[in-house]
């Protein structure tokens, strides 16, 4: 098979890798917006929404709910019930943390947080360990066909299509809740400067509050549909994650949801289209060469702020 002939199929792939990295990104960059604190346990609250979702499945199938499934996807209504009490449940056990944890840690600095968000990081990680094992964990363990389109030589799985219409939803009620509610406007002005918002009579500690909400609720939909697209998830595989998610933000500018959104696609793209020339295994150290190359050219971002 030529380059040109794989090249509409990797893109294709592309969309749907950036589309579950941007949402973690844009998570990520609004907790570091507002707050100012790079979240390094942020890649296992992606996995943490993952195991959720799968503890809710398991939970509505043991209650006898209906299997059938929304043809032509793999899954049905439990899934979909799974998909958002776990970004809820993640949201509140985010900021649970926040509230026991970060919120008396973050007068002492930014280094602090970080060595805090560590070792948040390593203890969601074993209590996902402690509870499912190490080994893999299925959502849904029969194989889809892919739909062959036309004229254009891709194939698509109907549940990658639901995986970039997911995505792109929650991106427009982002967009729509940043733009339209009052919220979203604290937000943004917080994100612009937390001190003149909190001397302006904005409730700061509710806009934290709210940012780690929306932040992990959309890392942990990014973990789930990347359980639906591998099919699997292991206990790593949040950790797995980071760096991507890292890259992205970095790339499009960080504390700019936007431009997080456009990084996770310049990485989802260009990590796949990088198998036309090396091997996949390859394919995490693209996302550090552009995130090393994008702090020598332009540290900023893409988006980002002077």
């Amino acid at each position: 098979m030529s380059l040109l002939s794989r090249l509409p199929q990797l893109v294709i792939y592309g969309i749907i890798s950036g589309s579950i990295i941007s949402l973690g990104a844009i998570g990520l960059s609004l907790t570091y917006g507002i707050l100012n604190f790079s979240n390094f346990a942020h890649g296992d609250i992606m996995a943490l929404g993952a195991f959720l979702a799968l503890a809710f499945l398991l939970l509505l199938r043991g209650l006898g709910m209906s299997e059938n499934i929304f043809y032509p996807l793999s899954f049905g209504l439990p899934m979909v019930i799974s998909f958002l009490l776990a970004m809820a449940a993640t949201a509140g056990i985010a900021i649970f943390i926040d509230r026991i944890l970060y919120s008396r840690l973050r007068k002492t600095g930014p280094v602090t947080l970080l060595v805090a968000a560590v070792g948040v990081a390593f203890f969601l990680r074993n209590i996902i360990q402690f509870i499912w094992g190490p080994q893999p964990q299925y959502y849904i363990k029969e194989i889809q066909i892919a739909w062959k389109i036309p004229f254009l030589g891709i194939r698509i799985k109907p549940d990658e299509i639901f995986i970039i219409i997911v995505a792109a939803l929650l991106v427009v009620f982002l967009h729509l809740f940043l733009q339209k509610t009052r919220m979203g406007k604290a937000m943004r002005a917080s994100a612009d400067n937390i001190t003149l918002a909190r001397v302006c009579g904005i409730n700061t500690e509710r806009v934290i509050m709210w940012t780690w909400g929306i932040g992990t609720a959309l890392a942990a939909a990014g973990g789930i549909l990347a359980g639906i697209e591998n099919k699997f998830i292991t206990p790593n595989f949040g950790w797995d994650m980071l760096l991507p998610i890292f890259a992205a933000v970095i790339l499009g500018g960080v504390g700019s949801p936007y431009g997080a959104l456009l990084g996770g696609m310049v990485i989802g793209l260009s990590g796949e289209l990088s198998t036309l020339f090396i091997s996949t295994a390859y394919k995490p150290a693209v996302a550090f060469i552009i995130m090393v190359v994008m702090l020598l050219i332009r540290p900023r971002g893409i988006l980002g702020g002077k």
